[in-house]
C-alpha cells in the first residue's frame, strides 16, 4: 500500500501483467472506517460525504444559474 494520488492506495499486477490500482478503502488492506463501525449498518451515508455531495449540489446550482443568466442576456 502507497499513499498516492491523495489517497493510499493497493497495487497489483492484472492477468495482462499490467500494473492496477485501486483506492485501499475499496478493499480489506485498511482498516475500517470508524464512522462505519460505530454506526453498525445504521447509517447510509458518511457525513463526510453528506457534506461533499452538498458542495457538489451547490457548485452545479450556480452553474445552472450561471447558465440561465447567459442566456437571458
Amino acid at each position: 500500500m502507497r499513499h498516492t494520488w491523495g489517497e493510499d492506495r493497493v497495487f497489483f499486477y492484472d492477468e495482462g501483467g499490467e500494473l492496477k490500482a485501486l483506492p485501499a478503502r475499496w478493499t480489506d488492506a485498511s482498516a475500517p472506517d470508524p464512522f462505519a463501525v460505530l454506526a453498525a449498518g445504521r447509517a447510509y451515508f458518511r457525513p463526510e460525504d453528506l457534506l461533499a455531495l452538498s458542495d457538489l449540489l451547490e457548485r452545479l446550482r450556480e452553474r445552472a444559474t450561471a447558465d440561465v443568466e447567459e442566456e437571458g442576456c
